[in-house]
């Protein structure tokens, strides 16, 4: 491990109350230094690098100037927080972060007085800031007291329309609020679209290198914007460009570009901003992710996240893998499918690496399309191309999906239209947190009509789906899958056409059934083990589908057991749920028949590692079979005849 950089002025950081002390020169000591512990850190935890060596300069500087808590800063998205937390009093418990009991990789409002909002998705912090700045002018109270607020959000996020909602709304009711664009041309995945070009417009060319050689001349007359009447500095900040005109229209005065790692241009703006703005103001500064770490710089995605790593060589500490990523594999089944069939196409919102759509993209960049952070367009968008006659598969998150769940219902169930959503971060997935978890998909898919919804055991089912989802055109169609490697079972050379709403037995046994709904299946398997040890051999079936259930299936197991038992890796309301309805409507509770469903708990789990976490929730191999026991009444075994 390297040896811990020598901090001489952060140690005198306690709070951010303390930068008040230091000099416009120290602050930017002050930075360098903020960077090096940001980056010691992070090769000790894993984590969100790039996007907080992107804003250190601004953090110091947003905190030198306004009066946190009482000012409110938003950061958007939040994996970029890092080096807030360090000047907010959490340095000490830093090297936790998205550890069990640690800190939050996000912006946490149970954790600090200085995280006024919790935000781990895009898009969120200009409402929340407005929200602030309006509870402020109608006397509200909250800890720490009610001042300015300041929503940094970056270019890839403010891509969203939630965004823009909020920015007319806040030009509307003409509040003191700022905006501060931090514009890195870097999301997660570099950003696409109209609204990055014209970003990247305001800065590609000479203006904007101008603009950053003259940037000391021009400070002197910054107050100028703010001045009625007084024009010239205006026009030389921004008439250079054509950048403010659309801020502008929605009503916020704007300021920039400037060099968002230039201390000269960013604490006279950020004071000019602060002592004279009236109404909403936004400012765009322009960062880069990584800045400061090489080895952050150099990456494709600027260190967006990372395992631990070495600092002096930026190599990361992976354990070897034994089998392929779920989205790996889905990626490449993708491919192959895509390969027999040109009406195949795929939509993601902004993560086309996190969902393997990488692969899709090298290979078919014209039937590859990443509509930015939106996944309401892009769940419409798609929707447009199933009703054109295409087969497009819409892969997102578990939990970012949920931001689209109004066009799922209404521009793809309610139509009937073959949509394929491939739903990736399935259940629980460690250090990300609740925030992440995809807990609740199968719950808010299977309860609309005419979905079809399978979650895949281990990564040969998953191929399976992949094709399956591909020959599908009767309606829309979900499959879900985990974060993380596949079991490491053999891989079929083609998927196979799974016959909807069918599952498989995997053992056939006595007294007890355990039916299982994507990857526990391996937990499942382990506790029919420690049973069949214990003189209890328990069935074991496969799923694969929640909607339409198989109801032969379930109708049979519980007509041979006497006790059927459901498990699951989402909330409740999902598959346990669909089985329990249909046990009921057959009568065969009046029978004495026992039924049992483990779900998630009816709590959000906060981070930990993934077996961590599905030990917390009792889901593993020993709940499993502790449920079995506890459902047959066997306290004690070899108490009851097996």
């Amino acid at each position: 491990m390297s040896a811990r950089p020598e901090t001489p002025l952060l140690d005198r950081v306690n709070a951010p109350a303390d930068l008040k002390q230091f000099t416009d020169t120290e602050l930017t000591q002050l930075a360098h230094e903020l960077r090096a512990e940001t980056v010691s850190a992070v090769s000790e935890t894993g984590g969100h690098l790039g996007a907080g060596l992107g804003v250190v300069e601004l953090t110091v500087a947003l905190h030198a100037i306004f009066d946190t808590p009482q000012d409110k800063i938003i950061w958007d998205v939040g994996h970029q927080c890092y080096p807030h937390k360090i000047l907010t009093g959490r340095r000490d418990r830093i090297r936790t972060l998205r550890q069990k009991d640690g800190l939050s990789g996000f912006t946490k409002r149970s954790e600090s007085v200085y995280d006024p909002f919790g935000a781990a998705h895009s898009s969120t912090s200009i409402s929340a800031a407005l929200g602030f700045a309006v509870a402020r002018d109608l006397g509200g109270q909250c800890d720490g007291g009610l001042g300015d607020a300041v929503a940094v959000i970056g270019d890839g996020s403010i891509s969203a329309g939630m965004a823009y909602e909020a920015m007319n709304n806040a030009g509307h009711l003409n509040k003191r609020l700022f905006v501060i664009l931090n514009d890195n041309d870097m999301s997660i995945a570099p950003p696409v679209g109209a609204m990055s070009s014209y970003l990247s417009r305001l800065y590609a060319g000479d203006p904007f290198q101008e603009l950053k050689s003259a940037a000391k001349g021009a400070v002197s007359l910054l107050p100028e914007p703010f001045r009625e009447g007084a024009k010239r500095a205006k026009e030389m900040l921004k008439g250079m460009t054509v950048g403010g005109t659309l801020f502008e229209e929605l009503g916020f005065s704007y300021v920039g570009p400037i060099d968002g790692h230039d201390m000269e241009q960013l604490l006279p703006v950020l004071r000019t901003m602060h002592q004279r703005a009236t109404g909403p103001v936004l400012l765009h500064v322009i960062t880069k992710k990584g800045k400061g770490y090489a080895p952050a710089e150099n990456a494709r995605d600027r260190g967006h996240a990372t395992a631990k790593f070495d600092v002096l060589t930026g190599k990361q500490h992976k354990a070897p893998s034994n089998a392929p990523s779920y989205t790996s594999v889905f990626g490449q089944a993708l491919v192959d499918e895509a390969a027999r069939d040109n009406r195949i196409c795929a939509v993601t919102a902004a993560m086309p690496d996190g969902t393997g759509l990488n692969l899709f993209a090298e290979r078919y960049p014209s039937r590859c399309f990443d509509v930015a952070i939106a996944e309401q367009h892009g769940v419409t968008f798609s929707a447009a191309l199933a009703a054109g006659g295409m087969k497009p598969f819409c892969a997102m998150y578990s939990t970012f999906l949920q931001r689209g769940y109004d066009q799922v219902v209404h521009d793809v169930a309610i139509q009937r239209l073959p949509v394929r959503f491939a739903i990736d971060r399935a259940g629980l997935v460690g250090a990300d947190g609740a925030t992440h978890a995809g807990s609740f998909d199968i719950a808010y898919m299977a309860n609309l009509p005419g979905m079809v919804v399978m979650a895949a055991a281990d990564e040969a089912e998953l191929v399976h789906m992949v094709a399956t989802a591909a020959a599908y055109d009767d309606g829309p169609i979900a499959f879900r899958y985990p974060r993380g490697e596949g079991v490491g079972v053999d891989m079929p050379e083609q998927g196979d056409i799974l016959e909807i709403g069918k599952g498989r037995m995997i053992q056939e046994g006595k007294r007890v059934a355990l039916l299982s709904f994507g990857t526990r299946l391996e937990e499942v398997k382990k506790a029919a083990e420690a049973l069949s040890a214990k003189g209890i051999t328990p069935t074991i079936a496969d799923a694969r589908f929640a909607k339409p259930l198989d109801e032969a299936l379930i109708l049979d197991l519980a007509a041979n057991h006497e006790a059927l038992i459901t498990i699951e890796e989402g909330a409740i309301g999902g598959f346990g749920s669909h089985v329990s309805q249909l046990l009921s409507e057959n009568g065969v509770f009046d029978q004495g028949f026992k039924f049992r469903s483990m779900v998630l708990p009816d709590i959000f789990l906060d981070q930990a590692s993934p077996k961590a976490m599905y030990d917390t929730a009792a889901m593993n191999a020993e709940h499993i079979e502790a449920k079995v026991l506890d459902t047959l009444g066997i306290s004690q075994i070899g108490s009851k005849s097996a």
